[in-house]
């Protein structure tokens, strides 16, 4: 594309080869690759605008291709929130040069981790002990994570709502753990387990709109 711009999607470690993959990215992009900048490389893609639309499409997209990146090799990925777009090359690497400590640090501490989300939603009609069932539920996970994050609660039938942080070579047997919880309880509890994710929630880094 003539006036094309970089999307970004998240931050990886250089290495000896390039990413470059064929999969649907944000905007109908059927690419996803790397611009490097020693130590660190951006993931992109081509895109047209300066300011992509939040569409479900392009939400999942985005959520796609860094999948498809950490999958890649078992490649760590320090995510951006949706909507990175630098005008050219010079832009992007500005942010790579500028932010290299922090984005070095945040691959060091995730590094070889997915983030796995959790949701504990009460059945219609159950009347039991919320608050013991969630501690002892939050105990055996905490145990198999390296962190955790609680999100919101938006329904008061949301028994439990949290994001961890867990190894990959764990992610198995914490898999096994929410089949277990699940058999355990279900005759009260609907247990939502989702991921694996890039490490969203356990992430603080902004970046401002350069372009």
């Amino acid at each position: 594309m003539s006036d094309s711009h970089y999307y970004a999607y998240g931050i990886i470690e250089d290495e000896e080869y390039d990413l470059d993959l064929e999969i649907v990215g944000v905007g109908g992009a059927n690419r996803v690759y790397t611009v490097n900048h020693r130590p660190l490389a951006a993931v992109v893609s081509d895109i047209d605008t300066l300011e992509p639309e939040q569409t479900d499409e392009n939400l999942r997209a985005h959520d796609n291709a860094l999948g498809a990146v950490m999958e890649h090799g078992r490649r760590t990925v320090v995510p951006m929130r949706f909507g990175m777009v630098f005008k050219d090359g010079r832009t992007l690497k500005n942010v790579l040069r500028g932010g290299r400590g922090m984005f070095s640090r945040a691959l060091h501490e995730i590094d070889g981790t997915v983030e796995l989300g959790v949701k504990l939603i009460a059945d219609e009609d159950t009347t039991f002990d919320q608050e013991a069932i969630r501690e002892d539920i939050a105990d055996r996970l905490r145990d198999m994570s390296v962190q955790e994050a609680e999100n919101g609660q938006f329904s008061d039938r949301l028994v439990m709502n949290r994001s961890y942080l867990v190894d990959q070579d764990q992610q198995a047997s914490f898999g096994a753990a929410i089949d277990e919880i699940t058999e355990e309880h279900d005759d009260h509890l609907s247990v939502q387990y989702s991921g694996p994710w890039a490490p969203y929630n356990f992430i603080d880094i902004e970046i401002g709109t350069q372009q």
